[in-house]
């Protein structure tokens, strides 16, 4: 295998880098995703970047492997197609794989933005030697990507993996984002971990996270206040780790995985989070299964979507 190019592309930025076929970062840089602008000023910003870099690094096309997306949102996988990116205006049936092997000639491959990262995770991270494992994100949404016998899990419309959407409420419960009301992300992401520290407030509890907000509270910052101890802060975390092993407490059972790899913004909260998902996993998931799986902390930062970008071509 020669050197491949990741490109992970978010909401704001978009990260790009040159990997190695050991998994190593060679080079790397990200642009402004300037989504307003339309989708066409992404991808000519895009291209401009991949040119940078074969420029820096003094390599021709024909001599990386391949080149990898990650995006947010839902993938043709077979076609290289961006179907929808939610948060991505614009980004509909975006044939992104065609448009850049015609610019560079590099054999190039799209998919899902949680998935690149979990095949990160697989190859050189947390997950290193596993051959079941479920890899999530826990942030403004929750993601997952699924290997199963070594091999990724796209399902039959290269929509698997949408752990965030299990229901834990079959009598409503809040909104979520896809239009139903009951899922695990409308419970546990970290718009809900705000809206949770907000109605604290309300009821008129006295908390240290009020302190810290400059002006707006965030996750972040109900962690911070957390770590130092705050109990209304350390509780809100509890109620969000009890709802996120709920719903792993079902993948668990179905899918019997031996290791179980948590990111995302939100599980940077460390244990006040990772605590309540393992003992309520102790307590809702079956024996045999529960005794297989581990819970541990994705290893590979904000690095595993262009790591894993990168590796597509080899899938």
């Amino acid at each position: 295998m020669g050197q491949r190019i990741g490109i992970d592309v978010g909401g704001t930025n978009v990260k790009i880098a040159l990997v190695s076929d050991k998994g190593k970062i060679i080079y790397s840089n990200s642009i402004p995703t300037r989504a307003e602008m339309g989708y066409e000023y992404t991808i000519n910003s895009m291209k401009d970047a991949v040119k940078d870099l074969l420029k820096e690094t003094k390599l021709e096309p024909k001599s990386i492997e391949g080149m990898g997306f990650g995006f947010p949102g839902q993938i043709d996988c077979q076609k290289g197609i961006v179907r929808l990116a939610p948060n991505i205006p614009g980004w509909v049936n975006v044939p992104i794989a065609e448009i850049m092997e015609k610019e560079f000639g590099i054999p190039t491959r799209v998919d899902n933005d949680v998935r690149t990262a979990t095949l990160g995770e697989l190859n050189y991270g947390a997950g290193v030697g596993c051959q079941n494992l479920v890899c999530i994100t826990v942030g403004t949404g929750i993601g997952s990507g699924l290997v199963i016998n070594g091999k990724l899990v796209r399902g039959a419309s290269n929509a698997a993996g949408e752990l965030g959407h299990i229901k834990l409420n079959m009598e409503g419960g809040p909104l979520c984002g896809c239009g139903d009301r009951g899922c695990l992300e409308a419970y546990a992401s970290g718009p809900s971990i705000v809206a949770m520290a907000e109605e604290y407030i309300r009821g008129g509890k006295s908390t240290k996270y009020r302190e810290l907000a400059n002006p707006d509270i965030t996750s972040y910052i109900v962690a911070v206040a957390a770590k130092e101890g705050d109990p209304v802060a350390r509780q809100i975390f509890r109620i969000i780790g009890e709802y996120i092993g709920m719903g792993l407490a079902s993948v668990v059972n179905l899918l019997n995985p031996e290791k179980i790899i948590i990111g995302g913004g939100v599980a940077d909260a460390g244990d006040i989070l990772f605590d309540p998902i393992r003992e309520t996993l102790q307590k809702r998931a079956m024996v045999i299964q529960r005794e297989a799986v581990e819970i541990v902390p994705a290893q590979l930062g904000n690095t595993a979507g262009v790591i894993g970008a990168s590796l597509l071509i080899t899938q």
